[in-house]
């Protein structure tokens, strides 16, 4: 389907079609990057997350289906939020280390009137992220900055903040996927020695921001959800959320209203 920029349909109706040299020779490239162990994603360039089609680089982490739970942890407290389940007109989201911009876009999906901000340390992170919004006729909901977590922003009273920040270990990397120690942004994937040291600057920079009432949702690994528990014991409505597969995958927690 890569090869021949078709889809899934148009192969099962030909059968007969035999590839070019030219195309064969794509085809082999294809196979021998992977072979190597770069992720599909990086040869093909896309990948999907919350029905939406995303360009992907090295310069940015893999979007992951565990990412969702993100979404719909805000879908759900949003909705809990809102009287009649119904959208504040001026709820405003920021997305911290928004990567490809997944989550920021999902989240401008399912909130149409919601005011989304999103950050990334990264230029290169950033421009892939402006391209999808790009694609996705999102650019205008979405205001991107270049910044480390929310250092030098001026966006107090915030609704909610999100973000799959970097998360594992640097004791850890033995049991990591070789494809992603090999090939994923590093700086997106590990977060220092223990895995807690972005997430640790990160909540009280939230708490700063965010609104007496506001939420904080962080996407964790089952590694660090006790000590994510205890670096939240202060907040109220704490809550660590399991992926399908049982592993602690969301924290969330609602700034005190006092």
């Amino acid at each position: 389907m890569f090869t021949l920029n078709c889809d899934r349909a148009y192969l099962f109706a030909h059968p007969e079609r035999e590839l070019a040299a030219e195309e064969q020779a794509r085809y082999e490239a294809a196979l021998n990057e992977r072979a190597r162990g770069v992720p599909a994603q990086y040869i093909t360039g896309h990948q999907e997350f919350w029905g939406m089609d995303l360009i992907v680089t090295p310069a940015v982490l893999i979007p992951r289906p565990e990412t969702e739970h993100v979404i719909e942890t805000v879908l759900e407290l949003a909705k809990v939020e809102t009287a009649g389940g119904q959208e504040s007109p001026h709820m405003s989201i920021l997305d911290v280390g928004t990567g490809s911009g997944c989550i920021a876009l999902a989240l401008a999906k399912e909130f149409p009137g919601a005011d989304i901000h999103a950050t990334d340390i990264s230029a290169a992170a950033l421009e892939i992220a402006r391209a999808n919004a790009a694609r996705l006729q999102l650019e205008k909901r979405i205001q991107f900055y270049q910044t480390d977590l929310l250092e030098g922003l001026n966006l107090g009273g915030l609704d909610f903040i999100v973000s799959n920040p970097p998360y594992v270990g640097e004791s850890e990397e033995d049991q990591v996927q070789l494809e992603v120690r090999k090939f994923e942004p590093r700086a997106a994937v590990f977060a220092g020695p223990a895995g807690l040291e972005v997430i640790e600057r990160l909540i009280p920079q939230a708490h700063a921001t965010l609104r007496p009432g506001g939420w904080l949702i962080l996407e964790i690994s089952g590694t660090i959800a006790g000590a994510v528990g205890q670096l939240l014991k202060t907040w109220d409505d704490v809550r660590i959320i399991p992926d399908l597969q049982a592993i602690p995958r969301v924290a969330r927690a609602r700034k005190p209203r006092t």
